[in-house]
């Protein structure tokens, strides 16, 4: 036996956590390459105590909730993403009134978005010579890109809905099975009362 196989800490059963055994029949999470495994676990971990899932349509309902609420946050990291990565279709049309030639507007937008510093030195002074911020270019970059944006908000809108929905479900599922351990602890109940009564 090698040493360096001894000194790894084996996975076993008694060392993954309750949840994620009792969660590891649904499959791999749905992740993009790229994306945090870590950080999705701890957010299904930290899903999975919060509801303490009892039956298998809990078990279902928490990894539902875990992918609907990380697709939220995903949604909006790719808002972002892409206002970043199309940040400079909105300096360049920002830039119009202070270069004459279009090719000049594109070929100082490029060079910004490639983080050539004289670029951005450039771009900075224009800025401040009109009064003006990154914030600008933002806003116009918003407005190129508004029909998208609005179309991944109400994704986030969706994934949202449906993520209250089945909390709301999973609320009506435990009345729902709380009334029926109440009404047979009741019969049974019953049942004893009229055994007693009877001896």
């Amino acid at each position: 036996m090698s040493t360096e196989s001894s000194s790894k800490t084996e996975i076993t059963s008694s060392n993954i956590p309750e949840w994620a055994r009792r969660l590891a029949w649904l499959g791999p999470p749905p992740l993009f390459k790229g994306e945090d495994a870590a950080a999705y676990d701890e957010r299904l971990a930290r899903i999975a105590r919060a509801l303490k899932p009892a039956d298998i349509f809990e078990e279902i309902w928490t990894r539902d909730i875990a992918e609907l609420d990380w697709g939220v946050s995903r949604l909006r990291r790719l808002q972002a993403s892409l206002m970043t990565a199309t940040a400079y279709e909105g300096l360049q049309k920002i830039l119009e009134p202070f270069l004459e030639s279009y090719p000049e507007q594109v070929d100082l937008a490029r060079a910004w978005a490639a983080r050539d510093k004289a670029a951005i030195k450039r771009v900075d002074e224009l800025l401040a010579s009109a009064g003006l911020t990154m914030d600008a270019v933002m806003a116009q970059t918003l407005c190129t890109y508004l029909n998208e944006l609005e179309r991944i908000e109400g994704m986030i809108a969706s994934a949202e809905a449906r993520r209250d929905a089945i909390l709301r479900e999973v609320e009506l599922h435990r009345e729902r099975r709380g009334r029926k351990l109440r009404w047979a602890t009741e019969l049974v109940e019953d049942k004893l009362g009229k055994t007693r009564n009877v001896a």
